[in-house]
């Protein structure tokens, strides 16, 4: 596994050590790699959001009613209509 050395603000090494300090991780060096890969999800979901919303705009307008638009929605979802 590779290794890097940085250098962190104090406000940051104080909450990576009050994280290891209490228990939910053994090491700073995991608490920073679960930092990271919290990130790494939510620029993924936010990179699947952009994309849903280009072809989204790209498809123009529709003549659907709202009603329309929540019932096909739910039956992709598997939800029942009526809720």
């Amino acid at each position: 596994m590779p290794r890097q050395t940085i250098t962190i603000t104090d406000p940051n090494h104080q909450w990576l050590q009050a994280r290891v300090d209490s228990g939910e991780f053994n090491t700073t060096t995991e608490a920073v790699n679960d930092a990271l890969r919290r990130v790494r999800e939510i620029e993924s979901g936010v990179e699947e959001l952009r994309s849903k919303l280009i072809r989204a705009e790209e498809r123009g307008l529709t003549a659907k009613s709202p009603e329309q638009i929540r019932a096909r929605a739910r039956a992709e979802l598997g939800l029942p209509n009526d809720v």
